[in-house]
């Protein structure tokens, strides 16, 4: 169980940043830059934060070294992200999910869904490392 608790601060941490970072990106990088450029700066200041916030939320509820346990951990993140995301494109952009499902296949999306594996294995990633 705390590994699946631990995975909703996980998310919840992650969606907020990336909420505050998505508005600047969609509002003032990718209408400068272009949305993939955008989203690929944007990219490892989320990665670099959800190792920062992965790090403190496994401290805090003492989620196991374990892979299997980092896995749910990463994994309960993973599932409420895409979630969350789809949820905000539905309700808040007006796109259906086969639209967002279509999104990820572009290379914008693409690599945003790959920085999203990342946040979901970066917890077994620390476990490794320790």
């Amino acid at each position: 169980m705390r590994p699946a608790l631990a995975g909703f601060w996980y998310f919840l941490a992650a969606f907020a940043l990336g909420f505050a970072l998505g508005t600047i990106r969609v509002l003032i990088a990718a209408p400068r830059l272009g949305e993939f450029i955008a989203v690929l700066l944007e990219l490892p200041l989320m990665l670099a934060a959800s190792w920062y916030f992965s790090a403190a939320i496994v401290r805090k509820f003492a989620v196991p070294p374990r892979i299997p346990a980092r896995l749910v951990m990463g994994g309960a993140g993973f599932a409420l992200l895409m979630a969350a995301e789809m949820a905000l494109g539905f309700f808040g952009f007006g796109r259906s999910l086969a639209d967002q499902f279509a999104l990820l296949l572009q290379p914008p999306g693409a690599l945003g869904l790959a920085g999203q594996v990342a946040f979901a294995l970066i917890p077994a990633l620390q476990a490794r490392k320790g």
